[in-house]
């Protein structure tokens, strides 16, 4: 196949994160069975204009902000340059409505829809605009092929009236070969508890930080680790302070691989109280890892996190509720230690290898139901 992949950004972007490892981990291994892979994103300030990227002829044009306006230019010149087999669209931020560019067959790969959940992140007027784009996406991308990396986001998008033949969910791989436990990292002492990811105000980060504050009521020696960076990050340090755990909670920002690992092993549970994920890459990243979930039960995360199994869900916003969960762990390293053997057994079941598999198979069928 001759693919044209469109995503916001590419994965040395420095503003990459988990859409990116998403779609470079599927593309590179059809770039590694033999497909032509052209990738059209954004860029950045110092960036080259085209570059290979783990197999992947990358094309970057304006940067992140300007990419909603020069987004479809740049792919109508990429399908007048080479023409493809199949355009592929990764809609993670706002719909390009590439579908009005082209009768080519079309996959659009959903990680998940904002909705409601913007006005969580962004200003009105963002956020407005966001909601908006999203309203018309079943009737502009009618004659394409979905991909949903779970059960979620195939809910979403059959409720805003996409047929639910034309959606196929594939979820994410995870290395559980790098990701995995080591006997030589012990649960750290005292407790703490983890947060990886990017600090933005609609990941409910500001919910573990209250949670701990409860818990701690009954364990003072508790803590959390917040590793990752983001707009955020600035009021959740105030709201730490402000409640006295300037002390328990350690904001990490960037940590290397090694740190990554280390933090994901020695917690006893990842925390993840989101109100709408498309998965929710590090919490398989820590099941693989021997270390139990806290998530909200929101969408994505109830796919991710098997309750009693590889972790707990929770009512989103339910500090009370997450403070609870914490305690019932901290008050049982048995229960940690087999709901992280929950979690390395589910984790055991998913590849980067099948999730690639499963992608080639679909397009093929896009394309030949195209035809």
């Amino acid at each position: 196949m001759n693919i044209l992949l469109v995503n916001w950004l590419d994965r040395e972007n420095p503003q990459a994160g988990g859409a990116e490892i998403h779609i470079f981990e599927i593309f590179r291994r059809l770039v590694e069975r033999g497909h032509r892979v052209r990738l059209v994103c954004s860029g950045w300030d110092g960036c080259v204009p085209r570059a290979v990227v783990e197999g992947l002829d990358v094309t970057r044009v304006s940067t992140r902000n300007g990419f909603a306006l020069h987004g479809r230019g740049a792919v109508c010149a990429a399908l007048k340059a080479e023409r493809p087999d199949i355009v592929v669209e990764d809609i993670n931020k706002i719909p390009l409505f590439l579908p009005s560019l082209t009768r080519l067959p079309f996959c659009a790969i959903i990680p998940h829809l904002f909705g409601e959940t913007a006005f969580q992140e962004a200003s009105w007027p963002m956020a407005a605009t966001v909601w908006l784009a999203e309203r018309p996406l079943p009737r502009c991308y009618r004659r394409a092929g979905f991909h949903a990396i779970s059960e979620s986001t195939r809910d979403d998008l059959v409720r805003r009236g996409v047929p639910q033949d034309r959606v196929r969910v594939i979820h994410p791989g995870v290395d559980a070969d790098h990701f995995r436990p080591d006997p030589s990292v012990a649960r750290s002492d005292p407790p703490s508890f983890l947060y990886v990811g990017r600090l933005k105000r609609y990941k409910g980060v500001d919910l573990a930080i209250r949670a701990l504050a409860k818990a701690r009521e009954q364990h003072p020696g508790l803590r959390l680790d917040i590793a990752g960076n983001g707009d955020a990050r600035s009021d959740l340090e105030v709201l730490a302070r402000e409640l006295g755990l300037a002390d328990a909670v350690r904001f990490h920002g960037f940590v290397s691989e090694a740190e990554k690992l280390r933090l994901l092993r020695s917690a006893w549970a990842n925390v993840f109280p989101s109100p709408k994920e498309g998965w929710g890459i590090t919490v398989v990243e820590a099941a693989a890892c021997g270390t139990p979930s806290l998530a909200s039960d929101s969408p994505g995360l109830r796919d991710s996190v098997q309750d009693g199994r590889t972790g707990y869900l929770v009512p989103h916003g339910d500090v009370a509720a997450l403070a609870a969960r914490m305690l019932e762990l901290v008050d049982d390293v048995a229960l940690v230690n087999r709901l992280g053997a929950g979690g390395r057994a589910f984790a055991e079941g998913l590849s980067w290898d099948s999730a690639a598999s499963q992608t080639e198979a679909h397009l093929n069928d896009i394309i030949s139901g195209s035809r």
